[in-house]
């Protein structure tokens, strides 16, 4: 049996994981330390027995140090993040705070807890990163890998490079046993719908604008976020101290395709679905038209990367993950589950 700290726990990618690891390993406790800001719902997690719920901030060192005393934690999984590329644009302060201070504050308790006190505890502590620190691709270049020189070009990714490099620091310093992962692209249920695939999906229900930035032709790597739990389980069984991994889709797709590829499922579910029509009838497709009459074209985001593409050769041969689920299945799935689960997304609204 292990402990663990989920930091960020509530939140989209941090409460799909407390849901696998519980699943696949019953035995364990998982203490989620969240702050429950707009993005972190107790919903999340509702109904998982083994874990414990901390209303706390990550930038709290103290609560961090009594929580790996008092619950004898071995391994700290850190997802606790501002995430979001548009708001980092606008108030990128919240982004140093919770990225950067927060990020210094676990590792500092960590080193306190596992390391000052000889304790001699076997730790781990698992950092999750995103593939945006590496910056933009052009059309031909070849995909990240974890050697490509850092290159953040938002406040977020430079925000979250700055907490890759503390990581890091940690462990050639004092010897503290990291791993990170830089990811692509997450998508699958429980996903704040501030983020495309969940922004459209509602959207289209609702009638509304799906806004495309510029041509719509950016690139990104999809990664369903329940294969992404896999990589990072096995970055924790696996991953060699020090070491950091990427975790891909393998479904590099532009944007316009996304898009296309929502409007179809769309359509599809309410030719499929009885009563949608009657839940949902502002959407398009409730009076048999196509839900691509909402595409619109806006205004691209300051700083837009134009590319990204994750190399996850490392992660196959060193871990042995690879993605279970292709585009086209997931993104079905997803937006069943959105359709199953109108009570959750509905109480965000005040948000």
């Amino acid at each position: 049996m292990a402990n663990l700290l989920i930091t960020g726990g509530a939140g989209f990618i941090g409460g799909n994981f407390v849901r696998y690891w519980s699943e696949h390993h019953p035995a364990d406790q998982l203490v989620v330390l969240d702050v429950l800001t707009y993005a972190g719902n107790r919903s999340t997690i509702a109904g998982v027995e083994q874990c414990e719920l901390v209303v706390g901030d990550i930038r709290d060192t103290r609560l961090v140090e009594k929580l790996l005393r008092e619950r004898q934690i071995s391994s700290i999984v850190h997802f606790a993040a501002e995430s979001h590329v548009d708001r980092s644009i606008t108030g990128p302060d919240a982004f140093i705070d919770t990225n950067i201070i927060g990020t210094n504050s676990l590792l500092k308790a960590a080193r306190s807890v596992w390391l000052d006190d000889g304790s001699g505890r076997e730790h781990r502590f698992h950092h999750i990163s995103t593939d945006e620190v590496f910056g933009s691709l052009g059309e031909d270049d070849p995909a990240f890998s974890e050697i490509t020189p850092y290159a953040p070009n938002s406040p977020y990714s430079a925000s979250k490079a700055a907490s890759d490099h503390l990581v890091r620091a940690y462990h050639h310093t004092y010897g503290l046993d990291v791993t990170t992962s830089n990811c692509s692209n997450n998508y699958g249920s429980y996903q704040y719908p501030e983020k495309l695939i969940p922004l459209f999906l509602l959207n289209a229900l609702s009638g509304k604008d799906l806004p495309i930035y510029g041509d719509g032709m950016n690139v990104r790597d999809w990664l369903h976020v329940e294969d992404h739990c896999r990589g990072i389980e096995a970055c924790l069984q696996r991953g060699q101290p020090g070491e950091t991994y990427n975790i891909g889709g393998g479904a590099e797709l532009p944007n316009m395709a996304v898009v296309d590829a929502i409007c179809t499922e769309v359509d599809r579910a309410f030719r499929e679905i009885d009563g949608l029509a009657e839940r949902y009838p502002d959407a398009p497709a409730a009076k048999g038209r196509a839900t691509a009459e909402l595409k619109t074209f806006v205004e691209d985001r300051a700083g837009h990367d134009r590319r990204y593409a994750i190399d996850e050769a490392k992660a196959r041969s060193e871990l042995t993950y690879a993605p279970q689920r292709d585009f086209a299945q997931g993104l079905a799935q997803t937006l069943r589950w959105y359709l199953d689960n109108e009570a959750w997304w509905r109480g965000l609204a005040k948000h």
